[in-house]
């Protein structure tokens, strides 16, 4: 599975999709204004996941001491190039299922950015989230990023066709009745709904925040939002920033966050 995870990063620029266009920043600024009204002076953040390093090097912009844990060695040369003397960050090569290098009760922000995409089977889900919590201070806040079902059908089945949703259906990978979805190592990512995100969380003495669609209707209008000018794209994020929360929308988005506060 690792080495199915290193050739897929090997070969997509992950910070692109986070950056380059007004689209793809929908996520990033949206979970970057949920991580901001639980950072106070002196919080300690830890990036489980950290990718190439967009999270971790604009939280140390604003002045944080970042620990970074990635496993893909390709993403951590990345992440290195585009540090700055400034930026007080800590990378560490790493796997989210073993945080063993990390003391319990240490963070006030865990972020866990990436892992949970790759993560087949309950148990590897549990071990991650368990360690996140493990690590995270009492009081402080944990973040975990997941990758939705029902938007990656809509836009890369129906939409996009990146793949053929008949073929899925007929080798087992989705129901043809409810449309869930079964995934394997091979398929790179992990696909849920928010039920079984409820599921997984409620072995957790954690109470959650905000349950958080961050992109919710953006990768349908793709293009729409990309020819925006300036003051329209405010008008959207303004927008998405209303219906990012609500219950009868957030079941449409290709990602979602999952914000808890540890209780003990």
């Amino acid at each position: 599975m690792i080495e199915q995870i290193e050739k897929y990063y090997e070969n997509y620029e992950e910070e692109g999709r986070l950056s380059v266009t007004k689209s793809g920043q929908v996520e990033f600024l949206t979970t970057m204004r949920y991580i901001e009204k639980y950072l106070v002076p002196n919080s300690k953040v830890l990036e489980i996941g950290a990718a190439t390093g967009l999270y971790s090097r604009t939280i140390a912009d604003m002045g944080y001491k970042v620990e970074a844990l990635e496993l893909v060695e390709h993403n951590i040369q990345i992440f290195k190039e585009a540090m700055t003397p400034e930026q007080d960050i800590t990378i560490t090569q790493g796997n989210a299922l073993d945080l063993s290098m990390y003391d319990d009760n240490q963070f006030d922000i865990t972020l866990l950015f990436g892992p949970l995409y790759h993560l087949y089977t309950d148990e590897d889900k549990h071990k991650a989230l368990s360690e996140a919590i493990r690590v995270t201070k009492p009081g402080g806040v944990m973040f975990a990023a997941y990758c939705i079902s029902d938007g990656s059908i809509v836009d890369t089945g129906f939409q996009r066709q990146s793949f053929d949703i008949k073929d899925y259906i007929e080798r087992g990978k989705i129901n043809p009745d409810t449309f869930d979805t079964f995934s394997e190592p091979e398929d790179i990512f992990e696909l849920v709904r928010k039920q079984d995100i409820d599921r997984l969380m409620a072995d957790y003495e954690t109470e959650r925040l905000h349950y958080v669609g961050t992109d919710m209707l953006t990768k349908l209008m793709r293009d729409t939002i990309d020819a925006m000018d300036d003051e329209t794209f405010a008008l959207y994020l303004r927008y998405h920033y209303a219906i990012c929360e609500r219950e009868d929308m957030v079941g449409v988005t290709h990602h979602s966050l999952d914000i808890v506060r540890k209780n003990i």
